[in-house]
């Protein structure tokens, strides 16, 4: 006996009332109940099976009981698929009385494909009072011109709801419907959104079905990025399937994956969550793999989860520091190579291991070909400047850093000229540097840029002090008889500094 055609379900649904459909679903319980105790095969199955029977009539009477149950369509077509599921369950009965036609596995997974959706039924039965959407549906008449709005917000209750009731395909049009109505009005679609609705969407992101996870990321993607629900998604729990989907999803999927994570890792709680939950290995591998959107997204998360002080270990240990090098000598232009610069300048601020692992993968020779850029430069100066008490004096000079921190100090915004200035005084405060950079020999080239850097930092006077302490004066003195350009100027500042000073005293 086919589904429909089953005595129980073959009354026209779409002509009966709402209560006549609770009473035809009402008196299909007892005969289930009695083919489902007179099933052979498999009893441990079917007494399960009939014990959920045996809790419908209670769970569709809390339904029933609420003062809006018949003026909600929802209503209706859960008692539809009840009906439905009770047919089942009587027709498949009935077969494991007959000598049988099928397999035994096959049978077995008829049954529990039965009880799955026996507990759906009743869970939806659940969620349909708890959600609140049936006192929505029905409110006073309001006056004519609140009636579209009053209309349209129980509408988008209603839709919201349908993202936690039914079958995978029910939510599947659930979802699209929701993608529809966030671009039409995203703000209508905030404003209704509620806990239950955020669990819901978190809840399919590890759907059975490839296509409702992918429609639930694009969703998640676009309320992270209106900035309205992201303490909501990470509280229910939507950072590890978002791992999981940024690992192995389809292309779309592990896009969207990525740029959600890349903005609830702008928050410092999240961004450890997400280390702690092992994403810092999918978000390097997509820096290395990724297309254009995703390697910058993962980028970007990356360098917010460094600014974390507490994560940067498990960055290095799953090897941050040579993707990021990589990446400011090859990333794509729509941020990539900034946010590497911005990450290597976190994880060079606090820890001399980590600064000598970026010099030993090539981050200082990296560092400054992107100044030799148009890109942005402000953190990848401070990132040299947390280098340079790691470099020998030689090899900075060799390099042409100072060259390159003086242009930046020329062109640069006013953010960059401090970074540039900060790593110039780092840089001439030490006394072998300055020995190396104001060394009169013909052969010093370098004393030229010396001498323009300090003459940009000498306006301070903590700066003055810091380049007479070390015997600048005496360098400058020789590089003055030489007629070395700047030279004359910067003693000037220096001793009328130190001349004051003495007065004072």
């Amino acid at each position: 006996m086919s589904l429909q055609s089953h005595p129980a379900a073959a009354g026209d649904s779409e002509g009966e009332t709402v209560e006549e459909l609770l009473a035809r679903v009402q008196g299909m319980v007892s005969p289930a109940l009695g083919t489902a105790g007179a099933a052979e095969g498999f009893p441990g199955r079917w007494k399960a099976i009939a014990v959920k029977l045996e809790s419908l009539p209670t769970s569709l009477s809390d339904l029933s009981s609420h003062p809006f149950f018949a003026r909600n369509t929802l209503c209706r077509e859960l008692l539809q698929s009840v009906a439905a599921t009770l047919a089942e369950a009587a027709e498949l009965a009935a077969r494991c009385r007959e000598p049988t036609r099928a397999g035994k596995l096959q049978t077995q997974s008829a049954i529990d494909a039965l009880a799955g959706k026996l507990d759906l039924n009743l869970r939806d039965c659940s969620l349909l009072v708890k959600t609140g959407v049936l006192s929505d549906a029905f409110m006073p008449p309001p006056p004519s011109a609140e009636a579209a709005t009053t209309t349209a917000q129980s509408d988008m209750l209603e839709l919201l709801a349908r993202l936690q009731i039914g079958h995978t395909e029910a939510k599947n049009r659930a979802v699209d419907d929701l993608l529809e109505a966030l671009n039409k009005d995203e703000k209508s679609v905030l404003s209704a959104l509620g806990r239950a609705h955020v669990s819901a969407l978190v809840q399919l992101l590890s759907s059975s079905a490839p296509k409702v996870r992918e429609k639930a990321a694009t969703v998640i993607c676009q309320l992270a990025v209106s900035g309205s629900c992201e303490g909501l998604l990470v509280s229910e729990g939507a950072l590890p399937p978002l791992i999981r989907l940024a690992e192995s999803g389809s292309l779309l999927g592990r896009e969207k994956a990525v740029i959600t994570l890349q903005r609830l890792s702008m928050s410092p709680e999240a961004a450890r969550a997400i280390s702690g939950h092992g994403g810092a290995r999918p978000l390097i591998e997509i820096c290395q793999t990724g297309d254009a959107i995703s390697q910058s997204a993962s980028a970007d998360a990356l360098k917010n989860m460094s600014a974390v002080l507490e994560v940067r270990q498990a960055l290095i240990d799953e090897g941050i520091i040579r993707v990021m090098v990589n990446l400011l000598d090859c990333g794509t232009v729509l941020g990539s190579k900034e946010y590497a610069a911005d990450c290597l300048q976190n994880l060079t601020s606090s820890n001399d291991s980590f600064r000598r692992a970026v010099l030993s993968d090539g981050g200082l020779r990296s560092l400054l070909l992107y100044l030799d850029g148009t890109l942005p430069q402000e953190s990848a100066v401070s990132a040299l400047g947390n280098l340079v008490d790691a470099v020998s004096p030689g090899s900075l000079v060799s390099l042409d850093v100072l060259p390159r921190l003086v242009h930046v100090l020329s062109v640069g915004s006013i953010r960059e000229q401090q970074a540039a200035a900060a790593a110039i005084c780092r840089t001439s405060t030490s006394t072998d540097m300055k020995r190396v950079l104001l060394d009169p020999s013909p052969q010093n080239t370098a004393k030229k840029y010396a001498i323009a850097c300090l003459l940009s930092l000498a306006v301070a006077k903590r700066c003055k002090k810091l380049m007479i302490s070390p015997g600048a004066i005496g360098y400058l003195k020789k590089l003055s008889d030489m007629d070395v350009a700047g030279a004359r100027k910067l003693l000037e500042r220096l001793e009328t500094g130190k001349l004051r000073s003495i007065s004072r005293k």
